[in-house]
């Protein structure tokens, strides 16, 4: 295979993957968007979470919340877990890596609030935590991941939402994570202002 079949081989896998979620996603992501929806109506706020590329994600979509997407409108509330290094190292340092987002969210998290936990494995043992600490304080969680759904997907309530890409290629999956991403900015900001 020469450099430009590999290249289009890339791209065209990276379509039937979004065509494989989108056959298979529409209505889970119809209810994360009114869970986002009906949370951000009523005062809440979005804690977001992940590691690596998902770290970036989650930062990706508390920027686009609180400052905007494709339009003019409000601010709205929204804080990524995972941008504060001093919290991060020394909460790492000083309990450990698995509790760096719980801690935060112990505080930070509210009754109401959504919890925006990525993983593309759902096996990330910070992300677990994160949600168990999310659903002690009374939060609703949207997972996004891939694969299996992985330990978060068992320990989902029924307030919550998985937003599961069918892939087992993580960045297939990143890729996908992204698109649903924009999906939530899109329709909450419909709803909610009607632009």
């Amino acid at each position: 295979m020469n450099e430009t079949d590999a290249i289009k081989a890339i791209f065209q896998d990276s379509i039937a993957t979004k065509q494989a979620a989108l056959d298979a996603m529409p209505e889970a992501l119809s209810r994360a968007v009114t869970t986002l929806v009906t949370a951000l109506k009523n005062g809440n706020k979005v804690l977001s979470c992940g590691n690596g590329g998902s770290a970036a994600d989650a930062q990706h979509f508390s920027s686009e919340l609180l400052n905007r997407f494709h339009h003019d409108r409000p601010s709205l509330p929204a804080i990524a877990l995972t941008t504060d290094a001093s919290t991060v190292t020394s909460i790492a340092n000083d309990y450990a890596f698995d509790q760096i987002f719980s801690r935060q969210i112990s505080s930070l998290g509210q009754a109401g609030d959504i919890l925006l936990a990525i993983s593309t494995s759902g096996n990330s043992a910070n992300i677990v935590q994160a949600i168990n600490t999310a659903h002690e304080r009374g939060m609703q969680v949207i997972a996004m991941t891939g694969n299996q759904g992985g330990k978060m997907a068992a320990m989902l309530g029924e307030g919550d939402v998985e937003l599961r890409v069918p892939s087992t290629v993580t960045a297939r999956i990143q890729e996908v994570h992204l698109l649903i991403l924009h999906v939530l900015c899109s329709r909450s900001d419909a709803i909610l202002f009607g632009v």
